[in-house]
């Protein structure tokens, strides 16, 4: 099992040595912006390398909005991003499932997921596979609760996206660990990578905020136990000065 983090993009392959990492996770742009993502000054040692790259969308990306100036925005950025990110080899590019703002129709947002995707099928296809990620809160959200993911893979599953499950945002969104892996499975048929996290807030807070593992709410046994039942590669999006033992403990847990 590939076992790694998220690191910073300015120097990733370093980075993957000194957390002994298998997969690295990066931005290939200001998370908080809407710029066309350069080529990145690594791609072709990140290629030649070992480690497996994964890629993560801008968190601006809001592929479910009814607004046009947000949803349009963000199916040009996932389409530019997944191009880059083929040139850096990643595996997949994850995205935020999205939300409606209230008092609008969030079937209108599930749609608009099945539009983008569809549209994109019809032009070729994404140049690296989409990993739709889980969210924390949001009462309008596309992919918080099991009712919003499975209306969200009603509308997209046929395509072939693919699911990354997000530790912190389930434990946050009230859904029991215990059988996650099992339930988001059955919704999805697949996961493709598990973020996984411990939490800072307790259960169904619905606040993203991410811990070490051993450092928050979530029992490190449960983790460990996801990790396990999932069969996918894993990314801690862990605070930094941790990440290296957050890696070393799933090492030893699922060995």
């Amino acid at each position: 099992m590939l076992i790694g983090a998220h690191v910073r993009e300015d120097d990733p392959v370093v980075s993957a040595a000194e957390r002994g990492a298998d997969i690295i996770q990066m931005f290939l742009s200001d998370p908080q912006g809407w710029k066309k993502p350069p080529s990145h000054p690594q791609a072709q040692e990140l290629r030649d390398s070992d480690v497996t790259v994964v890629v993560h969308s801008p968190y601006v990306v809001n592929l479910a909005s009814l607004n046009n100036r947000i949803r349009i925005p963000s199916r040009k950025i996932v389409v530019q991003h997944a191009e880059v990110a083929a040139e850096v080899g990643a595996i997949g590019l994850v995205v935020h499932g999205g939300h409606v703002t209230q008092g609008e129709d969030d079937a209108k947002g599930f749609d608009n997921w099945r539009k983008f995707v569809e549209r994109q099928q019809a032009e070729g296809g994404f140049a690296v596979p989409i990993f739709i990620e889980n969210t924390a809160g949001g009462e309008n959200a596309m992919a918080r609760s099991f009712e919003q993911l499975a209306r969200l893979w009603d509308a997209v599953g046929e395509f072939g996206v693919g699911f990354c499950l997000d530790t912190c945002h389930a434990f946050a969104a009230g859904l029991e660990l215990v059988d996650v892996v099992e339930r988001a499975k059955a919704i999805t048929g697949r996961i493709d990578l598990v973020h996984l996290n411990d939490s800072r807030d307790e259960f169904g807070s619905t606040r993203d905020r991410h811990a070490n593992i051993g450092k928050g709410t979530i029992s490190p046994d449960e983790l460990a136990a996801v990790c396990a039942a999932a069969g996918a590669p894993v990314v801690v999006e862990t605070p930094a000065e941790g990440q290296a033992a957050d890696i070393a403990f799933l090492r030893e847990r699922l060995a």
